[in-house]
């Protein structure tokens, strides 16, 4: 399949396809022992803390306006 010779439309769909083909199967995609450890570890970090970071807005903003 040539894919640029798709329309901008179809292009898209096929993107939403593939994207929703691998959505579909994100729990087949084992987590190593190091990986787990490091969540667990962020998780903790963020409970401890409780600073969800910013709002997009405000990081927008900061963003445009520089």
């Amino acid at each position: 399949m040539d894919i640029q010779n798709l329309s901008t439309s179809e292009r898209i769909l096929l993107a939403q396809k593939l994207w929703d083909s691998v959505h579909d199967s994100v729990n087949d995609i084992p987590v190593t022992p190091e990986q787990q450890a490091v969540l667990d570890q962020r998780l903790a970090a963020l409970a401890q803390d409780a600073d969800l970071g910013d709002d997009w807005k405000d990081v927008r903003r900061r963003i445009t306006s520089a």
